[in-house]
């Protein structure tokens, strides 16, 4: 099954309902809501109110992916604002899997995120608790980056250890998924696609959602 996230931080925050609804009515069902810190990585974004307000308009589930340094401090906030996915960093975790299951104590799905430069390998002692693991393929920071082709084979390997296992996480994907970009990401193994500028950049987030499911499950169908 394939899941487009779209990510609010390329939509237009004066209409944030509208745009969120529109992305939903082309498919959308889950929202992702990417949170920096200005020190983890070299941006400042969305806080807990976001995901408060979030709440009140909307019934999709609440991808919360922290790109913050000390997310222990802050999993509670954002379970208590409405929450549904926490996802951190692991090369920001010092204790990943104590900070994996505060995540679940509070009621949230957890998942593990690493960047590209991150090999699938760093994380094999936890992909048996996680819910689902996030692989960026761009450095995060900022919207609208460059697709790094060279990211692609771990969605493979993340796949290939979950049959090989037995393990139930799902595999998402964040950065440059677009129309051009999308096929091979789901080739590869991507389930649960993060999309920003592709569905809020230019034109209406619902067709641009539609166009951009209707190219995932082709690829998806072609891959069985």
């Amino acid at each position: 099954m394939i899941d487009l996230a779209p990510s609010i931080l390329s939509a237009d925050f004066a209409h944030l309902a509208d745009q969120v609804e529109r992305a939903a009515a082309g498919g959308g069902t889950v929202i992702h809501v990417d949170v920096m810190d200005g020190h983890f990585v070299p941006n400042i974004t969305l806080g807990p109110p976001i995901v408060k307000s979030l709440r009140q308009f909307t019934r999709l589930q609440l991808d919360c992916h922290l790109m913050i340094e000390n997310p222990d401090q802050y999993i509670a906030e954002f379970a208590d604002a409405g929450a549904d996915w926490i996802s951190v960093h692991q090369e920001e975790c010092r204790h990943l899997d104590r900070t994996l299951n505060l995540i679940k104590q509070h009621n949230c799905r957890a998942g593990v995120v690493i960047n590209p430069a991150t090999p699938v390998d760093t994380l094999v002692e936890v992909l048996e608790i996680v819910d689902h693991v996030l692989v960026m393929t761009v450095n995060p920071g900022f919207g609208g980056q460059k697709f790094i082709p060279a990211t692609l084979h771990k969605m493979t390997r993340l796949a290939e250890i979950r049959a090989a296992k037995g393990y139930r996480y799902r595999i998402e994907v964040d950065g440059g998924v677009g129309l051009d970009t999308v096929a091979e990401v789901v080739r590869a193994g991507a389930e649960i696609l993060v999309a920003g500028s592709a569905v809020f950049g230019k034109g209406d987030a619902k067709a641009n959602a539609e166009a951009l499911l209707a190219a995932a499950r082709s690829a998806s169908l072609q891959k069985v």
